[in-house]
């Protein structure tokens, strides 16, 4: 009998823990009952109760297993590091926030059997607020432009990995794992394909989301993913050292053609000194963040650090 493995990495989502293991094993016995499954948990640290309400579920049923970190391991490190953790035939992760449709369960396994190693979920749309929407969208298509591998868009890493493809998570050793970039590079060598679907709600509770935690997913990807930044910078300070240069010589020729009359005074000076410092601050912040990616592969700390493993043979 295959067993199917459910991951739902959580943090703070006392409200919702409880009803989204109900419903995924609902889903599983009434529509896969020929499948095995076992429904992982890995909390993130929560200080809401959430672990009290997991606890009490891995008591009640032995296949409802847990992994408590001992800290706040990110959106990123937790969720890769729980797939890694799970051993079924093929590894399903769904948000606890029921944004993730556990409905498509059946669905992604149906693609599984019929040979796709990899089913990604992907967001035709969504009922959150259309701007946030939008600038979503501009972000996926701005990352796919400029990635140099072909990134995909609105995928979340909701989908279902086949067991071949979570023994190729095991082996990359990254320290800062950036799964949509991960199975977008090695989709295509596993029979990848796509299930649309419109992107609920969250059922309760609040999102961890920030403009910090969103721009850190960002320049992950961003500089992962893509050289542009480091290429941009070269370019426009080429561009800026010419543009200088012809201003500097035709000032120089103003100024021999009509010495008594040509008065450049401080402003062009001013404008051009805080326009390249404006310019230049820009840019070392874009390497920094290149240089941060770097600097924290060579640390090379452990993706996630556990404080206790429940159920777990």
């Amino acid at each position: 009998m295959k067993k199917i493995s459910i991951l739902i990495p959580c943090y703070n989502e006392i409200e919702n823990v409880e009803l989204m293991a109900q419903t995924v094993i609902n889903v599983l016995d009434e529509s896969l009952p020929q499948y095995d499954y076992e429904v992982v948990f890995i909390d993130n640290s929560s200080t809401d109760g959430t672990r009290d309400v997991i606890e009490k579920l891995c008591s009640e049923n032995k296949k409802i297993k847990a992994i408590f970190n001992v800290t706040n391991f990110g959106q990123f490190n937790s969720p890769f590091y729980g797939i890694c953790q799970c051993y079924g035939d093929c590894v399903i992760p769904v948000c606890c926030d029921f944004q993730d449709p556990v409905e498509l369960i059946p669905v992604f396994v149906k693609k599984w059997e019929e040979g796709h190693k990899i089913v990604s979920g992907i967001k035709t749309s969504s009922k959150e607020p259309g701007f946030i929407y939008f600038l979503r969208t501009v972000y996926y298509k701005l990352i796919k432009n400029m990635s140099t591998v072909k990134m995909i868009e609105h995928f979340t890493g909701f989908g279902l990995y086949d067991r071949t493809f979570v023994e190729l998570l095991r082996k990359l050793d990254d320290p800062i794992p950036f799964m949509r970039g991960i199975v977008a590079e090695y989709g295509d060598g596993f029979n990848m394909t796509e299930v649309e679907y419109e992107q609920p709600k969250r059922r309760a509770g609040k999102t961890h989301n920030n403009f910090y935690s969103l721009y850190d997913a960002a320049m992950l990807s961003f500089t992962s993913y893509t050289k542009i930044g480091l290429r941009l910078a070269t370019f426009v300070g080429l561009f800026c050292s010419g543009i200088s240069f012809i201003i500097a010589i035709i000032y120089l020729i103003m100024k021999l053609m009509h010495w008594g009359d040509f008065l450049a005074g401080t402003a062009p000076m001013t404008i051009g000194v805080f326009f390249l410092g404006g310019l230049q601050l820009l840019f070392i912040g874009l390497i920094g963040e290149y240089i941060l990616n770097i600097n924290t592969r060579v640390i090379n700390r452990p993706v996630v650090v556990e404080e206790k493993r429940i159920n777990f043979d």
